[in-house]
């Protein structure tokens, strides 16, 4: 790879343009702010101009919204022959590029996994994607020099590449990203039905739950709403478990017997293992 094209010069743009000149790769930014690109340009992200001539890869790195039309505005310019994006949601991207006439075998969906605290980071970093799991999700159009071009991307941001269809892709987002907010959002506005004393007695485990909880909701009820049907998925199974949970613990309640709640002690096991499955951490290789 010898030049990219980073369009959106925010924070995650900004370290993927960050990240390609570590190794030489000539790197341009393109931002409907001028002011932005600039900026970038300053930070060492690229140079504030399209290329002359199509890049061997552009990256969309606009809010989810915005990608499709973009997406096809820069095909039609020819600024690229290849084009990822950094999106939470693939399915969704998927349907609106078709809608506004992208050609879609040479885009590559991407979602690189880099949020701190329910937020995409708020400054560029140059190891930003280091060792961090980053999907790639082609479909059955994609042309297989745009795949390779992505894989090459990722490697050079020093992420890793993880291959998944679109819609195993927003399963497993709703799995261990979007759901888990919602979940923490509802654990964090609990506390609002707590009197002062109550709240007094929070500690680190509760912040610990509740960390990803502060985060854009604006940006967060996009996510959502795009990947509704497997996040509502998600939601009905934690809402059958925890309706048993409870009808348990009232029979213990009831009963006064602590030995009954086997439910109970099998979910608490459960967790444990679970967790026990999450790679990382992320400066250590991940299966």
């Amino acid at each position: 790879m010898r030049t990219a094209a980073i369009v959106g010069a925010g924070p995650i743009g900004c370290s993927v343009g960050l990240a390609l000149r570590r190794h030489g790769v000539v790197t341009h930014v393109i931002d409907a702010d001028p002011e932005a690109a600039r900026r970038a340009e300053e930070l060492g992200a690229g140079v504030a101009e399209a290329p002359a001539q199509p890049a061997d890869i552009a990256v969309i790195a606009v809010p989810p919204g915005q990608v499709a039309p973009v997406l096809a505005e820069h095909q039609k310019l020819g600024t690229a022959r290849v084009y990822t994006e950094v999106s939470a949601v693939k399915v969704r991207l998927y349907h609106e590029a078709w809608a506004h006439g992208c050609d879609l075998t040479s885009l590559v969906g991407g979602h690189p996994v880099v949020g701190e605290g329910g937020s995409w980071p708020r400054e560029p970093r140059e190891d930003l994607f280091e060792g961090r799991p980053w999907a790639l999700s082609p479909t059955d159009a994609t042309d297989i020099l745009a795949l390779n071009r992505a894989l090459e991307l990722v490697a050079l941001c020093g992420a890793v590449s993880v291959l998944l269809d679109p819609e195993t892709h927003d399963r497993a987002a709703a799995l261990v990203s979007h759901a888990p907010y919602l979940i923490a959002s509802l654990a964090a506005a609990r506390l609002l039905d707590g009197d002062e004393s109550a709240v007094r007695l929070a500690g680190q485990d509760l912040r610990a739950v509740t960390r990803i909880a502060d985060g854009n909701a604006e940006l967060w009820t996009d996510i959502l709403t795009a990947n509704a049907g497997p996040v509502a998925d998600q939601l009905d199974g934690w809402a059958a478990q925890a309706g048993l949970l409870a009808r348990e613990l009232r029979d213990v309640a009831r009963s006064g017997d602590p030995a009954r709640p086997e439910r109970l002690r099998a979910i608490l096991r459960s967790g444990a293992a679970g967790r026990a499955r999450i790679p990382g951490p992320w400066d250590t290789p991940l299966d």
